[in-house]
């Protein structure tokens, strides 16, 4: 197979997949790891992708806002997301005060969170906090306020809550990172909330799929800098990995776990 059509081959897969992975390509084609980067970069010289840590990404497929009203109990775990999940628990130490963001991360960090000592978390979603009634070391609170449809609190009540707490760390989440806009998020009403939740807390740290790294969205909650940490993975672009470090962030890249090493 020449070198255009194998490209060809590689681009379509981007389009209709959203994302292919360098150990795809050298699988698929039988070609080393150095040929299957230099297809990419050819590829995203040409505007048909953008490289990430471990691959490529079709380009602008980000920016959407997640339905109000879904539903957790089905949700499709992503690789990604769970791997980021499972770096950050990395973080939580016995007798912590924690706030766990809310969202898909949210759902997923309630599932591995630490069972063999004991700290207390701070949750202002309502199925969240049902979900970790089940942990026998763990002491909840559950923010109160007016309740949106996917079980978030996040209104002038609930942003008064947690302005009266501490946390030694927190979790949180966003709609998309830039060096140069920082954190960004669908609502003014979220972004105020996290504000609060980041003043109050020792240990910031951000998990964010890197294919929302390098995406802004409508409302600005920080800088980029005001976190301790960014946790993100290998679909992160090598270009937003450098201009966060540039800013001196300490940027955490989860492995894809399916790569060979």
């Amino acid at each position: 197979m020449f070198m255009e059509e194998r490209q060809q081959q590689i681009a379509e897969i981007i389009d209709q997949t959203g994302k292919i992975t360098v150990s795809q390509i050298t699988e698929k084609f039988e070609i080393s790891d150095e040929s299957a980067r230099r297809d990419l970069r050819i590829l995203e010289q040409k505007g048909f992708c953008k490289r990430t840590h471990g691959g490529a990404i079709r380009l602008g497929q980000v920016n959407v806002r997640p339905p109000e009203d879904r539903s957790f109990d089905n949700m499709v775990i992503f690789d990604t997301y769970r791997e980021i999940v499972r770096e950050a628990i990395k973080r939580i130490r016995p007798n912590d005060m924690v706030y766990l963001t809310g969202g898909s991360f949210g759902h997923i960090l309630c599932a591995y969170l630490p069972k063999d000592f004991r700290y207390t978390v701070v949750v202002n979603n309502v199925e969240m906090g049902k979900e970790l009634r089940q942990f026998d070391n763990i002491d909840v609170f559950v923010v109160g306020g007016k309740m949106r449809k996917s079980g978030s609190i996040t209104d002038s009540l609930a942003n008064d809550f947690v302005s009266r707490m501490h946390f030694d760390l927190c979790f949180i989440t966003g709609a998309g990172l830039t060096a140069s806009f920082g954190l960004s998020n669908g609502t003014d009403e979220t972004a105020t909330f996290q504000r609060t939740v980041m003043k109050n807390s020792r240990y910031k740290c951000l998990l964010i799929p890197g294919a929302k790294v390098g995406v802004d969205s409508f409302i600005k909650v920080c800088e980029a800098e005001k976190f301790d940490e960014i946790i993100t993975d290998w679909d992160c672009l090598e270009e937003q990995i450098c201009s966060l470090e540039d800013k001196e962030i300490k940027v955490t890249v989860v492995e894809n776990p399916g790569e060979e090493k």
